[in-house]
């Protein structure tokens, strides 16, 4: 019997209640098959059978909460035998991530030669498949738990996959530039061996002991440290964690863990938020990152060669929305000039404060405060047309998305309920999704739901551009840089003025020139006398 556990279904979720079993005990399964819907704060999964057997068991009944990483049913598989366990074909085990062995004695993990495949996990809502960018260990390498094992690419995000438990690697299954699938074997690797523990300390970086010990005289240099950080530079802490960490402005280096290995739980954060914020004196010292091994530099190419590279991750994800947009929406452009003196002097005025509070004030919130104002007399720009082409759907939300040209490719991430948020918690927002994207790393939740979206091609120093719409969104503006010019003021005189050119591209089947027209006179209003903002804050 195997027990299917709960995957990762989300950056920082860590539960979610099961809305409806498709199945029942007892009932035969097929790979692929729906077998359980469940709900988490941010949206409703479809949980479906790894492989083909029977279901025994379901751990959590209907209406229940189920947790992340724990058994949510249980199954034998077709071929296998009643009496065989998880224990014994621990490489058909589903779970995302292997539990390593109770400490309470009975049964010993298997050892001496007896390895477990990894499977890759649900990485993603509706995603199948991604691209192995790099792997961190290579076959025969000793991991510990969390260490960093294999970084791949999906079309949405760059994710790092780390070790369940600690022990040795025996086989990469998928190799470097290939594509590996969720539910499939990524990495084989034998568990560490808790029965001899002296052996395991001195054969592995990261011994695996469920009860305390005294340090020993002869301990392994390599053994990870108790003061918050791994044995590889990562400081251990759940995906739960680390996004309680970034809601609390804190740094997971400033905490110190009371875990296992250094792990930072929720109690070590919330007794940082509730003391004060505290830091450890170690805390102060910089944080050292992992060495990665230096990128392989491809031959040099003779006269006349093409190099190739696969289109995968991002950029293929991107070509293949661009093309759709660009073929079945008719677009249309236009563009606008709007004068931001005022604005920037607004900004440099609200700086010091917003920096007092640890946060970056761009000119980028107050692009997507104005527009959420001006969408509440426009709401045409904050709806979608149906696939059918029948029917237009207003939006209960300004969900406001921003182009950020990450190292994984351009992603529009996008900031929920701007017309619910004030001016800075906008910012905090800007700030955390362009750090993510950045990085490749932006949990598939901020880059779905988008209403209308932003390019800021003046970051980059380009003026005008002509922008596709983000389907199935209605409309994108390209915001330009700005530009001291002359300008002529109420008097005739001339003025040196801070100009910024914008460029709007609509969906013409629901958007006409004069409505795009209105719309923007009224962002620009809000835009070039900023201090009516305040007229309509709530």
């Amino acid at each position: 019997m195997t027990e299917f556990k709960l995957p990762d279904i989300g950056e920082g979720i860590v539960e979610c209640e099961v809305v409806e079993w498709r199945v029942d005990e007892g009932d035969v399964i097929e790979e692929d098959q729906p077998v359980v819907e469940v709900m988490t704060d941010k949206a409703l999964v479809e949980i479906t059978a790894p492989e083909a057997g029977r279901v025994t068991r379901l751990h959590v009944g209907k209406g229940e909460i189920a947790k992340v990483h724990a058994p949510l049913f249980a199954y034998e598989a077709e071929g296998a035998s009643g009496g065989a366990s998880a224990e014994a074909t621990p490489s058909e085990a589903p779970a995302p991530e292997p539990q390593a062995p109770q400490a309470s004695g009975g049964q010993a993990p298997a050892g001496g030669g007896a390895a477990k495949d990894f499977i890759l996990p649900d990485i993603g809502e509706g995603i199948v498949e991604c691209e192995v960018v790099e792997w961190r260990v290579a076959e025969g390498e000793e991991i510990a738990e969390d260490q960093p094992v294999v970084d791949v690419m999906t079309d949405k995000a760059m994710v790092e996959i780390t070790a369940p438990e600690a022990g040795r690697v025996t086989r990469l299954h998928v190799g470097k530039g290939e594509i590996a699938k969720v539910h499939a074997p990524l990495f084989a690797y034998e568990p560490e061996d808790g029965a001899e523990p002296a052996e395991a300390a001195s054969s592995g970086p990261a011994a695996r002991d469920e009860a305390p010990r005294p340090a020993a005289t002869g301990a392994s240099p390599t053994a990870p440290s108790r003061t918050g950080r791994g044995p590889h530079g990562r400081i251990p802490a759940s995906p739960a964690v680390r996004r309680l960490v970034r809601e609390h402005d804190l740094r997971l280096e400033d905490i110190p863990g009371s875990g296992k290995d250094g792990r930072v739980l929720k109690e070590d954060v919330m007794a940082v938020v509730e003391g004060g914020g505290a830091r450890p004196a170690e805390a102060a010292k910089p944080k050292p990152k992992p060495e990665a091994a230096p990128a392989p530099r491809p031959a040099p190419a003779e006269e006349g060669e093409v190099r190739v590279e696969p289109l995968r991750g991002v950029r293929a994800a991107m070509a293949r929305q661009m093309v759709a947009s660009a073929t079945t929406i008719p677009h249309f452009q236009y563009g606008e000039e709007i004068d931001v003196t005022e604005l920037l002097a607004l900004r440099e005025r609200l700086k010091p404060r917003a920096e007092a509070r640890e946060t970056r004030l761009t000119l980028m919130p107050f692009f997507m405060k104005a527009m959420a104002l001006a969408i509440q007399d426009f709401p045409i720009l904050n709806s979608r047309l149906n696939e059918a082409a029948d029917e237009i759907h207003y939006l209960p939300s300004c969900n406001i998305g921003m182009a950020v040209d990450g190292k994984a490719g351009l992603m529009v991430p996008n900031v929920k309920g701007v017309e619910r948020l004030s001016l800075l918690e906008v910012a905090r927002e800007i700030q955390r999704l362009t750090g993510q994207a950045r990085e490749g790393r932006v949990a598939q939740a901020d880059l779905q739901g988008g209403t209308i979206s932003i390019s800021n091609i003046g970051a980059l120093g380009g003026t005008y551009a002509a922008p596709i719409i983000n389907a199935p969104e209605v409309a994108i503006v390209a915001i330009g840089k700005t530009q001291w010019l002359p300008r002529f003021d109420a008097a005739g005189e001339v003025t040196r003025r801070a100009i910024m050119t914008v460029t709007w591209a609509g969906d013409h089947r629901l958007i006409d020139g004069g409505t795009i027209a209105r719309f923007c006179n009224a962002w620009k209003g809000y835009l070039e006398d900023p201090e009516t903002l305040l007229l309509e804050l709530a």
